[in-house]
């Protein structure tokens, strides 16, 4: 455990609400599956996260109207909750940091709620990295990235200026954060569930009794 050190895990989360989340997977499953999906992934990575040191959840969304929301109310009382500010959605990544920051004091490694078959071990390796350096990136495979480790959120303020969700996020926010002086590590890649064909890639490297393996296993195709 690094509960003592002054770093922790930031999960950038949206409530696993159906027609909210995850809609890119309704082409191929319902939105009700793709909740699931998501609460699912959402309760593996909060799980691991907190085996591994504090965290802060930064949430937007109706909780009460999520899927599998009386497990992730449990896992949520472990974690200090703060409410995601902002218009668009690097606005709200760079606030996340900002009070993220007044509760972990320190090193701050922020991920999202989609790569679900992140271990403890990757976890303590992308906060040992960020000890010994200015940021950490964990590209992700479609040209994102699913990590971003920062000290006292600095750097954080370039987010807001940086093109989301597109194949050169990853490549945009690394030439940001070295345009304010910050050396970058990166982290090893790994895949998002962002697209229905991710969902087999991600499940297959999810440590035995993940919940999103075990959802992703009894999917079947939207009518």
């Amino acid at each position: 455990m690094l509960t003592d050190t002054p770093h922790g895990i930031l999960i950038v989360a949206k409530a696993p609400v159906p027609g909210q989340v995850k809609t890119r997977l309704t082409t191929s499953i319902s939105e009700v599956a793709a909740a699931d999906l998501a609460a699912a992934a959402f309760l593996d990575t909060l799980e691991t996260a907190l085996s591994v040191c504090s965290v802060v959840v930064a949430m937007t969304g109706r909780l009460e109207a999520a899927m599998r929301r009386a497990d992730i109310g449990t896992y949520l009382r472990h974690a200090t909750v703060l409410a995601q500010r902002g218009s668009t959605f690097g606005e709200r990544l760079q606030n996340a940091h900002h009070d993220a920051v007044h509760v972990l004091n320190g090193a701050v490694f922020q991920v999202g709620m989609d790569t679900p078959q992140i271990t403890p071990v990757q976890f303590r390796t992308a906060l040992t990295t960020l000890s010994a350096t200015d940021s950490v990136l964990g590209p992700a495979a479609d040209g994102g990235w699913w990590g971003l480790g920062l000290h006292n959120a600095r750097g954080a303020d370039t987010l807001r200026d940086v093109p989301m969700s597109s194949a050169h996020t990853g490549a945009a926010t690394r030439a940001a954060l070295e345009g304010c002086g910050l050396r970058v590590r990166e982290l090893a890649m790994l895949t998002d569930v962002d697209h229905a064909e991710d969902i087999d890639v991600v499940a297959r490297r999810c440590a035995p009794g993940s919940r999103f393996a075990a959802a992703a296993a009894v999917l079947e195709p939207s009518s």
